[in-house]
């Protein structure tokens, strides 16, 4: 699936199941909420934390989901095309970092 193709599924999905976006205020509060669950399960899987027995059932990739979904949402909101937004970014990192990492010495 493109980028494209996702933002015009979760626009549709939101107007039909989701009845309407929550405010751009109310989805950036929720887009920290789901990074946070990502990082929880990063310092328990990859970290140095351990789990709980009620963190057992945890899915990094559907908490990766949720980030991409409720990011779609504020995409969507506020007009941004996210294939214009991230080839854009690309071409900027591409630009400022041509010799950046290939002369930092700590990824030697």
């Amino acid at each position: 699936m493109e980028i494209k193709e996702a933002q015009h599924l979760i626009d549709n999905w939101i107007k039909t199941t989701g009845v309407r976006y929550f405010n751009e205020l109310t989805n950036t509060a929720m887009l920290m909420e789901e990074v946070g669950e990502v990082a929880r399960i990063m310092a328990r899987q990859y970290g140095e934390q351990s789990f709980k027995k009620s963190d057992k059932e945890v899915n990094l990739a559907d908490e990766m989901a949720d980030v991409l979904f409720v990011l779609i949402c504020l995409a969507n909101q506020t007009g941004i095309d996210l294939t214009d937004a991230l080839e854009k970014n690309l071409e900027k990192k591409s630009i400022r970092d041509a010799d950046r990492h290939r002369n930092n010495e700590k990824l030697k």
